[in-house]
């Protein structure tokens, strides 16, 4: 179920590209204590992982999100709404555009990691029809240098 404000807002996804990646850095280091470094973003793109920006009709950033394609799955490495836009349906928009691309390209299953703590994050996963396959300990650094649990999640495609 996607979000009225979602529909509401005119909005349009394009390519990641690499004029995008000043924007995403700022919104990347806003959201996360870890965020990806630009470096992260940049070979992101040089590797060919599907990258997608969404943008309001005025240009200013939404969220974003890059997809790992492998034999027959993907993961979803990234997926990141900027605060103003959170809860209105966006990350739900921009990640079934993803598991859609993916699929497309020949995944099966799509993987995910998602903070221990990130419950939003995770409530969205099940609602789009990712389940929890395992948990990996220690696995994120918060900004205050404890350690966070990684929830992995999959879902059949």
């Amino acid at each position: 179920m996607v979000n009225v404000a979602a529909c509401a807002m005119k909005v349009f996804l394009a390519p990641l590209s690499p004029a995008d990646i000043d924007a995403v850095c700022v919104a990347e280091a806003a959201l996360h204590p870890s965020p990806w470094t630009r470096g992260n973003f940049t070979d992101a793109l040089l590797a060919g992982y599907d990258a997608y920006v969404m943008r309001q009709a005025t240009g200013d950033l939404v969220a974003y999100g890059l997809v790992m394609q492998g034999v027959e799955e993907a993961e979803l490495l990234n997926l990141s709404v900027l605060k103003k836009y959170q809860r209105q349906g966006f990350g739900a928009l921009l990640c079934e555009h993803l598991i859609h691309r993916a699929k497309c390209r020949g995944a099966l299953r799509m993987f995910l990691e998602v903070r221990a703590g990130n419950v939003a994050g995770r409530t969205l996963y099940q609602r789009l029809g990712f389940a929890e396959i395992g948990q990996r300990r220690g696995y994120y650094l918060n900004s205050d240098d404890q350690k966070e649990d990684a929830i992995v999640m999959a879902k059949t495609i």
